[in-house]
């Protein structure tokens, strides 16, 4: 028995159904362009096949795991890597029956449809994950798993991905995207420029941080000028060595600062010294997106602004684990005053493209649409982290079209760390776009000729343009 509907996520009405089904069949067979994501480039260089079904489906993807820890599964169980190198759960067999048996947490999260979308299309499993069923299907991915076809460059053509890219740190040597491009091998998989580790005060080791940025670049970062032309080093080299297209900047808020040098430059001394208040810690991150914005001009790479989660919010797990363990919550999150002084300084020019994206629903038609609909450097982002669902989709287009339309949006991005899931994700995406699509036919609002034309700019054409790849 299938596990995956044909119509799931498109309307119950029979007629506005079946156009939903008509659009989604013109773009099912896009190629996928994945623009922001967080896959190791390590897969695409070495192209070793994956370990195990845990390590492909449970360990590594905190949307899976935060689930099964928020009713008091121990991430050590899961086989999460502890922070000190510590033990963990290590038989994959052991963890993959845990997940088993507590498969029904998914149920009607994203994280099911995306896990039984590439159990059935990619491994082909036709039962429903659960304590009985556990080790069959275990034994059955893992059998698929030892065959090169199932490598992750075979998954790669597979998926039909034309483009995918990846984020490292601005400290980041880009062995392994050096490896994918000497290998000759023909998949795009390019770099991102995520400067998070020397632009945030607050960021654990800064000035160790900072005094590596000076090494790799031969500048000397304890001035303000010197700083700034690491940056500017660091950035053509993401372009040259990892081909990249974009930056990634994750800060707590969206505030943005356009100060004079001189100030910029005395908050910058005091953040060496580790002597940054909270306030001043936000105010040079602030200052840092314009001048980052400033630094896009130049060297022509797409800035993406993702603020409004307050990371690593249990003390005691990141501590224990570290970063990304599925505790960054949403907060609420101000975009009209915060981005302001960078919109005054470079908004009006349409050679740079700001992406921003939100974790604040309320203020998808308040705030972000009203601004991406009259600014010319500014898109929004597509439904991210915790509203890549049918629900947050459908908001995100009923709250955001009447104002900034469609082409003040830049298409779908997976962000993810779990390689199977991504053919998943863009399906949803097209899915509910086209099932919003055909809504909007139905009462009047669009022709349907015109819907055709923009389920494939939603669905291809808008990423590759606006992340020029």
């Amino acid at each position: 028995m299938p596990l995956l509907n044909d119509d799931r996520l498109f309307p119950t009405e029979p007629a506005v159904r079946a156009l939903a089904r008509e659009l989604y069949s013109s773009v099912q067979g896009l190629p996928i362009i994945s623009p922001h994501g967080h896959t190791d480039p390590r897969w695409f260089a070495e192209n070793e096949p994956f370990p195990d079904p845990a390590n492909l489906f449970v360990t590594p993807d905190h949307y899976v795991f935060r689930m099964l820890h928020s009713q008091g599964i121990p991430l050590d169980a899961m086989g999460v890597p502890r922070a000190d190198g510590g033990p963990v759960e290590a038989d994959p067999r052991k963890i993959w029956r845990l997940f088993a048996q507590n498969y029904h947490l998914l149920r009607a999260t994203p994280s099911r449809i995306w896990v039984d979308h590439a159990f059935q299309t990619v491994f082909g499993v036709n039962k429903r994950l659960s304590a009985e069923t556990a080790d069959e299907i275990y034994d059955q991915i893992a059998e698929c798993l030892s065959q090169d076809a199932y490598r992750p460059r075979a998954l790669f053509e597979r998926f039909n991905i034309e483009a995918i890219s990846t984020t490292e740190s601005a400290l980041d040597d880009l062995h392994w995207h050096k490896m994918i491009r000497d290998s000759g091998w023909s998949g795009k998989v390019t770099t991102t420029y995520r400067p998070d580790a020397v632009i945030d005060p607050e960021f654990g080791g800064f000035a160790e941080n900072i005094a590596t940025l000076g090494e790799l670049t031969s500048e000397d970062t304890s001035t303000w000028v010197g700083y700034l032309a690491a940056h500017r080093s660091r950035r053509a080299y993401f372009k040259t060595v990892g081909g990249a297209t974009a930056s990634d900047h994750g800060h707590p808020t969206a505030r943005t600062e356009d100060l004079p040098q001189a100030e910029a430059a005395a908050l910058f001394a005091k953040a060496l010294q580790g002597k940054c208040s909270a306030e001043e810690a936000d105010r040079f991150r602030g200052h840092m997106l314009t001048e980052m914005a400033r630094m896009s001009l130049d060297d022509g790479l797409v800035m993406q602004i993702h603020p409004g989660a307050t990371r690593n919010h249990s003390a005691s797990i990141f501590d224990r684990f570290g970063r990304d363990k599925g505790y960054d919550i949403p907060t609420r999150t101000d975009y009209v005053t915060a981005l302001r002084p960078l919109l005054n300084a470079v908004g009006e020019n349409p050679d740079l493209t700001v992406i921003i994206f939100t974790l604040d629903e309320t203020s998808y038609a308040r705030e972000l649409a009203p601004l991406a609909g009259v600014y010319p450097a500014l898109k929004l982002g597509p439904p991210w982290w915790f509203h890549d669902s049918y629900e947050g989709m459908m908001r995100f287009r009923e709250m955001t079209t009447e104002t900034a339309g469609f082409y003040n949006t830049v298409g779908f991005n997976d962000d993810t760390r779990a390689f199977c899931s991504i053919p998943a994700r863009h399906d949803v995406a097209r899915r509910v776009d086209c099932s919003f699509l055909a809504t909007l036919v139905a009462t009047g609002r669009l022709d349907k000729d015109e819907a055709f034309e923009v389920a494939h700019d939603l669905a291809y054409r808008l990423a590759k343009q606006a992340y020029r790849l």
